[in-house]
């Protein structure tokens, strides 16, 4: 439930949202996102959290990132850091948990109303404490993949839950073929 004259502000998980999204067979338009919420309310601030390799030539969510950056979205990144696994396969972590909470505590006292773009029961605590300090909270991940992407102890402390499923056709594209010479059709790619 959003109210027109409410304070919204939209906190998206990168990582989680594009997992998400992917696991129910779409991309997300996030000039299309953006003006969703919008609508919905007074948005104030669109944050979008990602880790970068910085090492690498070419990064695939770079594209993305320079996007959102010029098209009102506050990106908040940090290097990614590389590593080898037990197994000796290449990890990336890049957890950007901490650095979401910070900004929804500081925010939290100039909005009405959170949307929270992940399903990560870690964030179950930051949702309880923005609505001691009166901020209502909605999450947006998805159910309907299997396994499901939201923890159910994140679903259950929201205020309200939206299925990013039946967003699909207000802020959905079909996934995008890869460009020559890309190996990887996991990459991120800009909405235009």
């Amino acid at each position: 439930m959003f109210y027109k004259d409410e304070r919204l502000a939209l906190f998206i998980d990168g990582s989680n949202l594009y997992a998400a999204a992917k696991s129910l067979g779409f991309d997300i338009d996030y000039k299309l996102l953006r003006q969703e919420f919008m609508r919905r309310g007074k948005l104030l601030r669109a944050f979008y959290y990602t880790a970068l390799l910085e090492n690498d030539e070419y990064s695939p969510i770079r594209p993305l990132v320079d996007w959102l950056h010029y098209n009102g979205f506050t990106m908040v990144t940090k290097p990614a850091k590389e590593y080898v696994d037990s197994q000796g396969r290449r990890k990336v972590k890049g957890n950007m948990d901490i650095e979401l909470a910070v900004n929804a505590m500081e925010l939290a006292p100039h909005v009405d109303h959170i949307v929270l773009f992940s399903g990560d029961g870690d964030f179950r605590p930051l949702v309880e404490c923005l609505q001691r300090q009166g901020v209502r909270v909605s999450v947006v991940s998805t159910i309907r993949s299997n396994p499901p992407m939201i923890s159910d102890e994140l679903r259950r402390q929201a205020d309200n839950f939206i299925d990013l499923e039946g967003l699909r056709d207000v802020v959905g594209r079909p996934p995008r073929d890869p460009m020559p010479g890309e190996t990887n059709s996991d990459d991120y790619v800009p909405a235009k």
